[in-house]
């Protein structure tokens, strides 16, 4: 039974659905933005261009030796003293602290991911309404909710009890109404004559 229960929550959830139009939401939110950035690239590219042009390769190559030269020092002295620094006996313990950490980032990682989704999945939601109009249905609910109680409501439950025995006191003093009920008139009734078949 618990199985069906487990299928049934999860075909009834609306959250998948709702972070999909969340995301596509956000999709033509990023795409509104496009033609703007492409507006920004048409007036940089001819300087960048210019740019370009006017480097010289050979400044470029020396500059990339350069580098190449100094992060393979920088990695062939970091090998050396991570090697120097081993001690077979600790290796064991950093290799099991490694494993522990990697589970914390793990963990760390799916709560966020979790919050990332929850949040997509909010924002489909009210996506969604917005796109049904039920935004202003819940605005409406909001000042109900806000508006004071209106003065034909009692507010307390003294007032109830004088406004019942005001209603009971009415009651007694208007006559009882008299009802009236709209009259039929009689149906005529038509009887068939055996030769007359029309």
């Amino acid at each position: 039974m618990a199985i069906a229960d487990d299928l049934k929550k999860t075909l009834t959830d609306p959250t998948p659905l709702y972070f999909a139009a969340g995301t596509a939401d956000l999709a033509v939110q990023q795409a509104k933005k496009v033609p703007g950035l492409i507006e920004q690239l048409r007036a940089e590219a001819p300087a960048r261009i210019e740019a370009v042009k006017n480097t010289d390769p050979k400044v470029v190559q020396e500059k990339a030796r350069e580098a190449a030269r100094e992060a393979q020092e920088a990695v062939s002295a970091k090998v050396a003293e991570v090697l120097g620094a081993i001690d077979p006996k600790k290796l064991g313990e950093t290799a099991q602290d490694l494993a522990l950490r990697g589970v914390g980032v793990a963990a760390e990682y799916a709560v966020r991911a979790k919050e990332t989704y929850d949040k997509v999945a909010e924002h489909g939601e009210q996506a969604v309404r917005a796109w049904r109009g039920e935004v202003s249905e819940e605005i409406v609910e909001i000042a109900v909710a806000v508006e004071p109680k209106s003065e034909t409501e009692p507010k307390t439950e003294s007032e109830a009890g004088v406004a019942a025995a005001d209603s009971e006191a009415g009651a007694e003093e208007k006559p009882a109404s008299r009802k009236t009920t709209a009259r039929k008139s009689p149906a005529k009734k038509v009887a068939a004559t055996p030769g007359d078949e029309s």
